[in-house]
């Protein structure tokens, strides 16, 4: 089982050089991917809705931190981790997308969620109701962007005449896994998706829902044993312990994949390389 780690957004500051000896440190210890958060906007709590993050945490833009990091690492593979997909223009994600596989030789995962912030969706005036349904269009547009030399394509969101991406993508298609735990993710994941990556525990509910995936591959004429799975580990606090619990949990599973997800926060840059040091060192047990 590999790891996989968190691009610290919210505590890594804006001195590019910490960006860069961070990610350089991911490489060094072994880890397989580093993944980059997304937000666009910050926002208040409002009638009752209290976010999960808010207007003091600073999330940097995906696809420029992904092209970044492409250029200061050799090998180590990239992620969006995950980027808020109908939220944006599919055209211009494929083209960002494209263009950091390019930079980096071939080495981008497009990780993808539906969110849970309906207040960024307002601001940047998309439609939140809908989500889901543009999600799923939306990864067939791209593949088709990616792979085609000219793309036709009429959908509900869509109307694309003999347009094209270029230039094109070092893959073709670019991996696409899905985050989000509830059932119609895991059903669209199966349909979609090269993989999925929720932010849940792995207890037994954890475990009946990778059931219903596999059901739903089949269902979908799928093979079980090429689709990735990669368990993100949302930690309250600091505690090797549980990181290492968790882990050999997801392992149990038959996860191909864990990644430790802070939630608190970690303000000194050496605490950020421990925290890579030391979960590789649990994890690995």
């Amino acid at each position: 089982m590999r790891l996989n780690a968190q691009f610290p957004t919210r505590d890594i500051g804006s001195d590019p050089i910490k960006m860069r000896d961070w990610a350089q440190a991911a490489e060094d210890l072994g880890f397989a991917y580093i993944e980059v958060p997304d937000h666009v906007f910050g926002a208040t709590a409002r009638d009752g809705w209290t976010p999960l993050y808010n207007e003091s945490d600073p999330f940097h833009e995906t696809f420029t931190t992904l092209a970044f990091l492409a250029a200061v690492t050799k090998t180590i593979r990239l992620s969006s981790g995950v980027l808020i997909l109908p939220q944006r223009q599919t055209g211009v994600v494929a083209k960002q997308a494209a263009q950091v596989d390019i930079l980096s030789g071939g080495r981008l995962r497009l990780g993808i969620g539906v969110g849970w912030n309906h207040v960024e969706y307002e601001a940047l005036g998309t439609e939140w109701k809908t989500r889901g349904a543009r999600q799923a269009e939306q990864v067939k547009v791209l593949r088709k962007l990616w792979t085609e030399e000219l793309v036709t394509f009429s959908g509900r969101f869509h109307d694309l005449r003999e347009v094209n991406i270029m230039p094109t993508p070092v893959q073709r298609p670019i991996p696409i896994w899905f985050g989000g735990s509830s059932d119609a993710v895991v059903k669209r994941a199966a349909e979609l998706g090269d993989g999925w990556m929720p932010i849940i525990p792995p207890d037994e509910q954890t475990e009946a829902k990778l059931a219903t995936l596999r059901a739903h591959l089949k269902a979908f004429g799928r093979d079980p044993a090429t689709f990735g799975i990669e368990g993100w580990i949302r930690m309250n606090e600091r505690d090797p312990q549980r990181w290492a619990a968790a882990a050999d949990g997801w392992r149990k599973l038959g996860a191909d994949m864990v990644m430790l997800y802070p939630m608190y926060r970690m303000e000194s840059f050496d605490e950020q390389i421990e925290t890579l040091r030391r979960f590789k060192e649990v994890a690995e047990g």
